[in-house]
C-alpha cells in the first residue's frame, strides 16, 4: 500500500517560500513534495484500513537532494541539503489496538531513494478497520533544514524489501 505525499499533512506545504510539489517520473504519484528550506519539519498521516491477518512495517520514501534529468541522465544537486545530520528525525507508528513504534536516525544518504523505517505493527482481524497514526519529525527550531524529497509512506509486509531500508538507530518500542 502507498500514500502519496499529497495524502499527508505537511507542515508548511501551502507556502511556496518552503515547499513545491516536483513532476518526476521517480515517484509511482508522478510528484513528490520537496522542501526547500523550513525550522519545524513535520509529515503526519492517518490511515484507516482491514488489513490482512499479518504483521506489516511502515516505511517514509524519501531523497536527499534534488534530482532532475539532463541530457537524459539523472542529476542530483545536493547543495541545498543541509540540517540533517544535527538532530535525528523522529519516527512515530500508533495503531487503534494500541500498538507504538518509536525509532530516531539521521537522514544521511544523499542521492538516492530511501525507505525510512517507522514501525511494525500487527493486524489480527482482517474484518475489523485498524487505524494507523503515523508521522516523520524534527522540530529543533535552532537551524533549517532544506534539499528534501518526499515521495510517500509505504506500508509492506514485513520482511518485504523492495528498496534500501534505514531503520530508527536510537530506539524502537511496541505496547500493546
Amino acid at each position: 500500500m502507498a500514500l502519496s505525499s499529497k495524502a499527508l499533512v505537511i507542515t508548511g506545504i501551502d507556502d511556496r517560500r518552503y515547499w513545491t510539489h516536483m513532476p518526476t517520473t521517480e515517484s509511482r504519484f508522478q510528484s513528490v513534495a520537496y522542501l526547500q528550506q523550513i525550522w519545524w519539519f513535520e509529515v503526519v498521516g492517518e490511515l484507516d484500513f482491514c488489513f490482512p491477518v499479518g504483521t506489516y512495517s511502515l516505511y517514509f520514501r524519501v531523497h536527499l537532494g534534488k534530482f532532475s534529468k539532463r541530457f537524459g541522465r539523472r542529476v542530483c544537486s545536493t547543495e541545498h541539503v543541509h540540517g540533517w545530520n544535527k538532530k535525528p528525525v523522529r519516527f512515530q507508528l500508533s495503531t487503534s489496538d494500541g500498538q507504538n513504534a518509536l525509532s530516531q536516525c539521521y537522514l544521511d544518504e544523499p542521492g538516492s531513494w530511501v525507505l525510512y523505517h517507522a514501525g511494525d505493527f500487527v493486524s489480527t482481524n482482517p474484518r475489523q478497520a485498524l487505524k494507523l497514526k503515523f508521522s516523520m519529525a524534527q522540530i529543533d527550531c535552532t537551524h533549517t533544514k532544506g534539499g528534501l524529497c518526499v515521495d510517500s509512506v509505504l506500508v509492506y509486509p514485513k520482511g518485504f524489501q523492495q528498496e534500501k531500508v534505514v531503520t530508527g538507530k536510537i530506539s524502537e518500542m511496541r505496547s500493546s
